[in-house]
């Protein structure tokens, strides 16, 4: 027995249908959606990708978004 995973749209008419119909068959067996990063995860990818700056003061940020 091969195992497959799709991936469908539940929002198209065509998605739900082709849902319906695999839970209909009785093939469908878990439901997977994708996980979600936490705020943490998020937050370190940006540290690594270098989109984080760092200010000495609050006066300096301000300076530096032109306020």
């Amino acid at each position: 027995m091969a195992t497959y995973t799709i991936t469908l749209n539940e929002r198209t008419s065509s998605g739900k249908a082709l849902m319906e119909y695999l839970q209909a068959l009785g093939v469908l067996i878990s439901k997977v959606t994708p996980k979600t990063k936490s705020s943490y995860q998020r937050s370190q990818e940006d540290k690594k990708a270098g989109r984080i700056e760092k200010f000495s003061s609050s006066e300096e940020m301000f300076k530096s978004l032109g306020i």
